[in-house]
């Protein structure tokens, strides 16, 4: 029996039904943290509970049984998982978007056979590592091992690049896609062996000379792809702008969520801890000093800007993609990068709210081992260090496109 037919059959839940169902899950995800913590992921009880609501369903196409609503749901759910805990946000939503990409860009052949996964769920790693890709008969034999490959507890395929051979004797990068059974998770994830972001699940994976057809590996050019007339293979199969496929924002913005969950229980953290007595005198409620509640408006602002903000420019991608199939411009390259500085922007806002949090709540209140306050700005301090989180790098980059020049980031 195919797993396909092992989806839930209830009825279609619509977008503001799986919100609903992530904003429940909140306080849930909340007690669970220090577990998930040890775990290096999120538990078997959350994973089913998302299979349940259909979370892991909102990119997956409908001909292959999915709900295909869009990236704004997505990214909506995502923050509503990220603020009960963002390293399950982090976990969820690098597990769960890459049916974004693998319905864009690869071919139906492949498309049918790695949706007969329900759920489908797909960790990804797009830089080229110690990797070996070998030309056979009918695909490649792919051995390597790669890293920080978050998401990956429950997923069912994996898509690594590698570097293939050309006949100029250059070599340019693909990506494959593989199911469970030929690939290894490595034991190398899970509290005390980083400073946050422990329940992200973003352990390192090996493949030992697997075979991977040729229809399941494509050219790593998500980014500058041209569209032609034509548009990618999954919009010529899906019918759905959707499926155009450009990655540069919506990656960015994969990361930038878990900040924007982070903010925003940041947020909920401090506003509970507004009737205890203010750090310094004179000693009356938090509520009632002109201090805390300049701060809290402060970090208030910042939350909501943040989350406002990303789910705008979410928005405005998705627009751009169906102008181009109403007969408008192509959304080039250079409009995606843009849109990218604004999720930039978000993040940025983000963290500016869960610093002044952290920093004004008290020590005992932040900065004391188990506190809400201070997992959250670990989160995020390990979130800084990721390369999708060097903002003016990536602010450099859209100055350089937006001249003329290359994109190289």
């Amino acid at each position: 029996m195919s797993l396909l037919q092992e989806r839930p059959t209830a009825d279609t839940p619509t977008a503001d039904d799986l919100v609903a169902s992530a904003r429940a899950l909140r306080d849930r995800l909340r007690e669970l943290q220090p577990e998930h913590a040890k775990l290096g992921t999120y538990s078997p009880e959350i994973h089913e509970a998302f299979k349940d609501a259909r979370l892991y369903d909102i990119l997956r196409p409908k001909k292959y049984g999915g709900l295909e609503l869009g990236l704004e749901t997505f990214f909506r759910v995502a923050v509503e998982i990220s603020r009960g805990d963002p390293a399950v946000g982090w976990s969820w939503e690098l597990g769960a978007s890459h049916a974004y990409q693998f319905a864009s860009h690869w071919p139906e052949e492949a498309q049918a056979k790695a949706f007969e996964s329900y759920p489908f769920i797909s960790a990804s790693r797009a830089f080229p590592q110690k990797a070996d890709a070998t030309k056979v008969d009918g695909g490649y034999r792919l051995t390597g091992r790669w890293d920080y490959n978050s998401g990956c507890t429950y997923s069912t395929h994996f898509m690594p690049v590698a570097l293939i051979d050309q006949e100029d004797g250059s070599k340019k990068p693909y990506m494959f896609i593989l199911p469970r059974k030929d690939f290894t998770i490595i034991d190398d994830w899970g509290e005390g062996r980083t400073i946050g972001l422990h329940a992200s699940s973003s352990n390192s994976i090996e493949i030992d000379d697997a075979f991977v057809p040729d229809y399941d590996v494509v050219p790593f050019n998500f980014k500058d792809i041209e569209w032609g007339t034509e548009g990618t293979p999954g919009y010529q199969l899906h019918h759905n702008p959707l499926y155009l496929g450009r990655t540069s924002a919506i990656f960015i913005a994969g990361l930038t969520q878990t900040m924007v969950g982070a903010a925003l229980a940041s947020l909920d953290e401090y506003e509970r801890l507004m009737e205890r007595g203010s750090s310094f005198p004179p000693r009356i409620p938090r509520s009632e000093s002109p201090e805390y509640q300049l701060w809290y408006g402060k970090i208030v602002s910042l939350a909501d800007s943040s989350q406002t903000l990303l789910l705008a420019a979410v928005r405005e991608f998705e627009e751009r993609n169906q102008a181009w199939v109403d007969g408008g411009p192509e959304f080039t390259t250079a409009d995606d990068v843009r849109i990218r500085g604004q999720v930039v922007q978000s993040a940025k806002l983000a963290q500016e709210a869960i610093e002044l949090a952290f920093t004004t709540a008290g020590t005992t209140s932040a900065a004391l081992a188990g506190t809400k306050l201070g997992k959250y700005y670990l989160d995020a301090a390990m979130y800084r260090t990721h390369i999708g989180a060097q903002h003016d790098v990536l602010l450099a980059s859209l100055g350089r496109v937006l001249l003329g020049q290359a994109l190289t980031m």
